[in-house]
């Protein structure tokens, strides 16, 4: 299934181009413990414009991501590779749908596409071999990065730097497991002002989603709606010689194949 906002109330996003509503339903959050179960739909009609989707997930208790998660990535910022998963936070007041309009807070603003995980039912000490169970899906994230907030200090600071207002937009909807077909062959890409600037296979993630759902459920209790950020390819902005940074009146696209793509302008 794919499961999206549509003006306000879920929906499921068919292959033949059509929309049903949920009825019943006030948001997706609400049934991820319960996918399964039959959910009572509205007749189809045609699939509207992109810009009548919004957030699909509102209200995580917990938004993790990840750093330096593929190789690539890596090599371009000169960091050694993780013996674990390199964990940070986002803030949820910088969540927002896939198609923001986003100020930029400093002329350093670069670019992060990534594959989001979303817990179905949450819980501690799961095991790698039952993770999957856990993950009600995939979305596309965008992780703007602030460079200059980022490294003002000695000591990088990525918590707040990847928190302003509309830093974190995801969606277009979630889909299910049951539907991709193979995971880690699916395209990652961005484009910025209609040029490829980012271009990977999922398959290069060095943790793929079951590693760190059991990492993370190791340490802390995952909970249903809970959003991982997996991490972004090579070909950021500040990984470029020279550099290339966001601004006023670029476009951003990031895109995953099967799962929809983000549109993003910045101002």
């Amino acid at each position: 299934m794919k499961l999206g906002m549509y003006l306000g109330r879920a929906a499921i996003i068919n292959d033949n181009h059509t929309l049903q509503l949920i009825n019943g339903v006030k948001d997706i959050q609400s049934i991820l413990p319960n996918l399964k179960e039959k959910l009572f739909l509205s007749r189809e009609r045609v699939l509207p414009t992109m810009e009548s989707f919004s957030l699909p997930i509102t209200n995580p208790k917990q938004i993790f991501a990840v750093g330096f998660n593929y190789r690539d990535h890596l090599n371009e910022l000169h960091t050694k590779e993780p013996q674990v998963p390199n964990i940070f936070t986002k803030f949820i007041s910088s969540l927002t749908g896939p198609n923001p309009t986003v100020k930029i807070p400093s002329p350093k603003t670069d670019w992060e596409t990534e594959l989001v995980i979303v817990i179905s039912k949450g819980g501690r000490n799961i095991s790698q071999n039952l993770a999957s169970q856990h993950i009600a899906g995939y979305m596309v994230g965008q992780d703007l990065s602030d460079r200059q907030l980022q490294f003002a200090n000695d000591n990088p600071q990525f918590s707040l730097a990847k928190s302003y207002e509309n830093f974190s937009p995801i969606g277009p909807w979630l889909t299910t497991p049951d539907e991709i077909t193979d995971l880690n062959d699916l395209t990652i890409t961005t484009e910025l002002n209609g040029v490829e600037k980012q271009h990977s296979k999922l398959g290069n993630l060095i943790f793929g989603p079951e590693k760190l759902v059991s990492y993370l459920s190791s340490i802390t209790e995952l909970y249903s709606g809970d959003l991982i950020f997996t991490g972004t390819p090579g070909g950021v902005g500040a990984g470029r010689n020279p550099q290339e940074f966001l601004k006023s009146g670029d476009q951003l696209i990031s895109k995953i194949e099967q799962l929809g793509q983000l549109t993003i302008n910045l101002k």
